[in-house]
């Protein structure tokens, strides 16, 4: 890592610069919605932003949200699992296959990431995203994403893709607003 400069933002502190990557990085900061779990925030886009008090703003909200988002997220995160688990058991290869009962168990297999990417969607809805990648016990390989918008609520969930919206991942203007696109 090539490190040049420093910035202050307000809730994640001082935040150096990336100069080989082009974004900067916090020091840990407990994140209350991931279980007070020490997180290093990744900031894209933020010195050239012509809003940064949105970045600021969104922060804010991120930080203080509970576990009450993820609850919410859960029914969405659940259906991803069952179209993973579906996929495995017709394959007959259930070597990863885990049984979750329910949406209210599904986040006790989940393995939060601790680098959330704070950046905006210049190229499609302008919002300020938080983008999660996590380990989740039925996919290995692909993981968990999870997106939050604006701070505020859990907006995007699936393997990881790297999109922040369901819109921009399979370019399809119908799925705004989708939480959760079923891969089948």
């Amino acid at each position: 890592m090539t490190l040049s400069s420093a910035i202050q933002i307000p809730g994640l502190g001082r935040l150096i610069e990336d100069t080989g990557l082009g974004w900067y990085q916090s020091e840990p900061v407990p994140v209350p919605v991931l279980g007070n779990l020490p997180c290093r925030f990744i900031v894209d886009g933020y010195v050239d932003d012509a809003a940064p008090e949105e970045f600021h703003a969104a922060i804010q909200t991120f930080l203080a949200l509970d576990a009450s988002a993820l609850a919410s997220a859960a029914p969405s995160i659940f259906a991803y699992y069952r179209d993973v688990t579906d996929d495995i058991l017709a394959s007959g290869d259930d070597d990863w296959y885990v049984e979750i009962e329910g949406p209210d168990d599904v986040l006790d297999h989940v393995r939060f990431g601790n680098e959330p990417t704070v950046t905006r969607d210049l190229d499609h809805d302008g919002h300020v995203y938080f983008s999660l990648e996590c380990e989740c016990a039925w996919e290995q390989e692909h993981g968990l994403q999870l997106v939050f918008r604006d701070g505020r609520t859990v907006t995007k969930v699936g393997p990881y893709d790297g999109h922040l919206t369901n819109s921009s991942a399979w370019d399809d203007d119908s799925l705004d607003g989708i939480v959760y696109h079923t891969l089948r």
